[in-house]
């Protein structure tokens, strides 16, 4: 497994890394599902250990997952396996999770997300801690950014976090975020569904060339949609706590939109779970700035299945275009 780094920040991660949304199961915020269905552990345990073996170095993590669940299991299976504090690149975000305070930027409730996700991660130090949003001013309040930003360069001098990232989903969010908040590392949605940050030429690519930033892409597996699992004469129903139940990207027009690009990428890369998500995993890493691709998993299989694109050879610049020419009218988020 290769590794990458981090911006200018020292750091490094390997290029595949585990994404530990599913980990925390259902949840809601402001009564909206913002979670998965329920994980086993034991069976994230035997992924966790899959991952390890096959050189995963980094899992990515939120305060908003499960609220904390998902932090303290990964925390419980490191220790099952035996993996010491501080030997993995360990990121957590805060931004989502507000508590009972007004807002989930207010310094105070940074500082005490803060801590808690150190507790609730068994470590010293946060490797990269990220702003989970660029909601700004959703109370009406346009100080948050800065305020914001005060109290993370302040983690940040204390020894609390490492590298200090941001996580949004527009342009405007970036670019907002690069001139006050100064990120080492972005993170968002990039896929072969969605690949306006990290398509040459972008705004966000831009952003990142001119200011040593890279990029960690989540949900590179459109969340399970590149892997041809779901059939549109009989969509996906999900658990109550499940973001998905929600997403008209699981409904059967969109599924019937999808199934003849999939049939177009199976017939170049193969047929199989594993081919399929390799070659997902490869078109995003194939692209400049980007450090790390962080998809979810909630067994041993699903894990494996991850990690094979680390041993496959990367995509030529004829594979990349042959995928993006292939999804370019179905760009699921914008």
């Amino acid at each position: 497994m290769q590794q990458r780094p981090v911006g200018n920040s020292g750091l490094s991660v390997s290029e595949i890394g585990f994404g530990c949304w599913t980990m925390g199961g259902p949840n809601w915020s402001e009564g909206n599902p913002v979670g998965w269905s329920d994980v086993n552990e034991d069976e994230i345990l035997a992924g966790i250990k899959a991952g390890l073996d096959a050189g995963v170095t980094h899992f990515d993590n939120a305060d908003v997952y499960g609220n904390g669940r998902a932090e303290r299991m990964l925390r419980d299976c490191l220790k099952k396996l035996g993996v010491k504090p501080g030997t993995l690149t360990i990121a957590t975000k805060v931004g989502w999770h507000r508590g009972t305070g007004e807002h989930a930027y207010e310094p105070h409730n940074i500082r005490h997300q803060c801590e808690q996700s150190l507790r609730n991660l068994g470590v010293d130090a946060i490797d990269i801690y990220y702003l989970h949003n660029d909601l700004w001013a959703d109370d009406g309040k346009p100080g948050n950014l800065p305020d914001a930003a005060e109290t993370m360069h302040a983690l940040k001098k204390e020894g609390k976090i490492r590298v200090i990232g941001q996580s949004a989903y527009s342009d405007a969010g970036f670019e907002r975020s690069v001139k006050v908040l100064k990120p080492q590392v972005f993170q968002s949605w990039a896929s072969m569904l969605f690949d306006n940050f990290i398509r040459p030429g972008s705004k966000v690519q831009d952003l990142m060339a001119a200011n040593g930033i890279t990029f960690v892409a989540f949900s590179p597996l459109a969340q399970g949609l590149l892997l041809d699992k779901f059939d549109p004469a009989n969509p996906p129903k999900f658990d109550k706590g499940d973001i998905r139940g929600g997403s008209e990207d699981f409904a059967p027009e969109r599924l019937r939109q999808i199934q003849p690009k999939l049939a177009d990428l199976k017939a170049r890369f193969g047929d199989s779970t594993e081919a399929l998500a390799s070659a997902a995993l490869r078109f995003v890493l194939g692209h400049e700035h980007v450090a790390c691709a962080i998809p979810g998993f909630r067994n041993e299989r699903q894990a494996r299945c991850n990690v094979k694109a680390g041993a496959d050879p990367a995509f030529t610049a004829e594979d990349l275009a042959f995928c993006r020419g292939l999804f370019r009218d179905l760009q699921l988020r914008g």
